[in-house]
């Protein structure tokens, strides 16, 4: 659902890839119901296996899973504490999806200020940049 989000709201300031420590061979018919719910079809996601040696390719590292990640990683780690729907209701995963969108627009817009300000320091006050 996160990179789903990600990628529908922020690939201007972000390039979201998906990983799980435990992933299942595929995804839910549940969560891609939510997200088609949402207008996002996650039909071409897949599962794939957290890698750590590959987390150093990354500026931020966000765990969803409720579990520490296996080794130290070079990017910071923003923990999100996020329940698990699977095997629960509809509405369960509804209210996941919509707690999870949440959270990815906050850090979206969290980047887009900080770009913001990257730009506004690069070409100094009173300049707009386009």
């Amino acid at each position: 659902m996160a990179e789903g989000f990600a990628r529908a709201y922020g690939g201007d300031v972000l390039n979201a890839e998906s990983a799980g420590l435990c992933p299942t061979s595929t995804i839910a018919r549940e969560t891609k119901d939510a997200m088609l719910e949402k207008n996002i079809d996650i039909s071409t996601q897949f599962p794939k296996l957290f890698e750590p040696v590959e987390s150093k390719r990354f500026d931020l590292i966000v765990n969803m899973s409720g579990f520490e990640l296996p080794a130290p990683t070079s990017p910071p780690v923003l923990k999100w504490e996020v329940e698990d729907p699977f095997g629960a209701s509809p509405r369960i995963y509804e209210r996941v999806c919509q707690d999870i969108e949440n959270r990815v627009m906050r850090l979206i817009l969290e980047l887009r200020r900080e770009e913001n300000g990257k730009r506004q320091a690069r070409f100094g006050p009173g300049i707009a940049s386009r």
